[in-house]
């Protein structure tokens, strides 16, 4: 099964209002360059603000039928495309300073299918995301498309190989990753690296849509179910086409068939 995904690398600011301007153009390029099925757009692209900014971070987060989400249902409806965006979503509890870091996957109507919110926060490098941000309770479960069966995880979640096993057990083919990846020394490598390394142990693609900023590294990247790259980023905003074809991860499980080898009842471990 053909399809063609697009990658969405963008600059993001506090303010909603701002990145949803900025993802409508963005979204408009896209179209009609590549003329996608499915765009992808990076984590928490609502609102981008510094670490550390504590109570600030409420005050651009929104509940899911705010502006930020009811705009992009507008932009996925108008130009028929599904879609996956990040955003910072308002908590139950007004009590709660944190918020929760969120995906929303859209059909090409407009229509909800998938909310996710990040299980794995970033308590990393010096920063602790925990601090300003409640984890979700679950993990995605892959959704069904005309283009594939699609899974997601977030970010720091590449670093954990029982997400991306999760998914692929349960039917994905295309695992997409909106991620805010923070600049640093062999920040980079470790990026490519998990990515290629998730791809090539589930014979799946992976697509990295990536902010890019002042401490946002860019460098978006699509690999395919033998790690190769099929379309990267590197500095600046950019939008960049992915032609993806299902039928190369039966090709590929012919040729390596690690997934279907596995022995999962030798790998229950304690603690």
């Amino acid at each position: 099964m053909k399809s063609t995904f697009a990658i969405v690398q963008m600059e993001c600011v506090p303010e909603p209002e701002n990145n949803l301007a900025k993802a409508g153009k963005l979204l408009e390029e896209a179209v009609s360059r590549f003329h996608p099925d499915f765009v992808v757009f990076p984590e928490t692209c609502s609102s981008e603000m510094p670490a550390g900014s504590g109570k600030d971070g409420r005050k651009y987060a929104e509940p899911l039928d705010g502006p930020f989400t009811t705009g992009m249902k507008k932009l996925a409806k108008q130009y028929g495309v599904w879609m996956v965006f990040g955003m910072k979503e308002q908590t139950e509890d007004p009590q709660d300073e944190r918020i929760y870091n969120t995906c929303v996957m859209l059909d090409g109507q407009g229509d909800v299918v998938q909310v996710y919110r990040k299980t794995h926060l970033y308590d990393a490098f010096g920063y602790k995301e925990s601090d300003e941000f409640k984890a979700g309770s679950r993990f995605f479960e892959p959704v069904d498309t005309p283009f594939g069966k699609v899974g997601l995880f977030v970010c720091y979640e590449v670093r954990f190989p029982e997400v991306a096993r999760y998914e692929r057990a349960k039917g994905a083919q295309i695992l997409l990753m909106p991620t805010a990846w923070v600049k640093g020394d062999l920040k980079s490598i470790h990026f490519h690296t998990l990515i290629r390394a998730r791809a090539i142990e589930n014979a799946v693609y992976l697509l990295a849509a990536d902010q890019y900023g002042k401490i946002r590294m860019g460098e978006s990247v699509a690999v395919d179910p033998m790690g190769v790259t099929l379309a990267s980023a590197g500095e600046g905003e950019q939008v960049f086409p992915v032609y993806i074809d299902t039928d190369r991860i039966r090709q590929v499980e012919q040729k390596m068939p690690a997934f279907r080898d596995r022995r999962s009842e030798m790998y229950r471990m304690e603690g």
